[in-house]
């Protein structure tokens, strides 16, 4: 996530910096389109001239956004400024492999006024003609979390602020085994540390495990099926993404637990360039897990609105639908709507206590090869819930 936001401020910078660039686009467009006073409309062959203008535009910003960093600036209220760059790029690790995917590697560093440090790098490597696939991150955040405590029954009025240190490691490699269907390890390393918690807050009345930090280390089984086209813009296709973790002190986890997570996706093209996107996920903990690991609801890419984390619990299920279209050039809009829920055990999923998350973005072509956008969203919720996100690639 690049960037993000909760309560009823937005950040206004981030939406100058998209004005800023759609007004680029917008005066470029607006001179390939001019009519001259003695002309209703223009010769083919000037509108096709004009018309190639702001192509070749395109193909010169693409070629920079290909080698130099995006900057970034939001403010929020609980971030203050945040300044940062981020970079996306798509490649090919070898050129003598023609029928590979292409790979991904990204990151985004950003600090804020009030201390907020994120700085990430995350990849996923197919090669040796899409027999391997590999899915990574590695992280480090300096990020104050705003709970309401645990549970789906939760309230505003019970936030509770805490400050956690994290340098996280996460890899999937996995390797082809039949058509489409992958199988592998799955490793998770993390260590939480300068916890920081309201000594009359809810986490600590209510003695939840990780307060005092700690190492979390998982090893686990990892499986994923992917006929999609395309990875990051699907136009149809299947994904399916599932691993098990196993937390032991025997592996120097302080923590004992077991983390299983189940993510489906299926997309759907139902007309030229139009998009229909389903999702659905859960997120499955048991045993002695601490506050940090427990499943979380929202984000930038589920529940998008809802401020990640601030509910959460062992379980979680939540699905979206997304209607992706294109509207002129590079220029597309997505809309969407879903829901979801949290609970201490799949028994106590009541179909009453689904929470709701709807909205829409802008989407902007930044890679005609491999048909990727750069993606501005925001998403709402009931009572006032609402977020603002900047990100590469589709939310799913």
């Amino acid at each position: 996530m690049l960037c993000r936001f909760y309560k009823n401020t937005f950040p206004y910078s981030v939406h100058l910096m998209v004005l800023m660039l759609l007004s680029c686009f917008a005066s470029i467009a607006q001179d390939s389109t001019i009519v001259s006073k003695t002309d209703t409309v223009p010769p083919a062959d000037t509108a096709k001239k004009n018309s190639s203008k702001f192509d070749k535009f395109n193909q010169k910003a693409e070629k920079l956004f290909k080698i130099i960093p995006v900057p970034l600036a939001s403010y929020s209220t609980e971030a203050g400024t945040t300044l940062g760059l981020a970079k996306f790029n798509l490649f090919n690790l070898s050129k003598k492999d023609t029928i590979s995917k292409p790979s991904r590697i990204s990151g985004v560093v950003s600090y804020s006024t009030k201390g907020r440090i994120n700085a990430s790098i995350a990849n996923d490597l197919s090669f040796d003609e899409n027999r391997w696939l590999i899915i990574s991150y590695i992280n480090y955040k300096r990020t104050p979390e705003y709970i309401y405590g645990i549970g789906n029954d939760v309230t505003r009025d019970n936030e509770e602020e805490v400050s956690v240190d994290r340098i996280k490691f996460v890899t999937n490699p996995m390797r082809l085994i039949a058509k489409n269907l992958y199988f592998g390890a799955a490793l998770d390393l993390a260590d939480y540390f300068k916890i920081e918690v309201d000594s009359t807050g809810y986490l600590v009345k209510n003695n939840v495990p990780g307060t005092e930090g700690g190492t979390c280390i998982g090893a686990g089984l990892s499986m994923a099926y992917d006929s999609r086209d395309n990875r990051y813009n699907p136009y149809k296709g299947h994904f399916i993404l599932t691993d098990i973790l196993f937390y032991e002190p025997w592996m120097g986890s302080k923590y004992q637990f077991i983390k299983f997570e189940l993510d489906g996706r299926t997309y759907f093209n139902p007309w030229l360039r139009h998009i229909i996107a389903a999702q659905a996920t859960t997120t499955y903990t048991s045993g002695t897990v601490p506050f940090f690991e427990l499943a979380k609801m929202g984000g930038d890419k589920k529940m998008r609105g809802y401020y990640e984390g601030a509910i959460r619990d062992k379980v979680l299920v939540d699905a979206q639908v997304e209607y992706r279209m294109p509207v002129w050039n590079i220029f597309g809009i997505a809309g969407w709507i879903g829901t979801g829920r949290v609970a201490d055990y799949y028994g106590h999923l009541k179909p009453s206590g689904f929470w709701l998350s709807y909205g829409g973005g802008l989407r902007i072509r930044v890679d005609t090869k491999n048909n990727t956008n750069l993606r501005v969203d925001c998403g709402f919720g009931p009572h006032g819930v609402r977020g603002f996100y900047v990100d590469f690639g589709e939310a799913f």
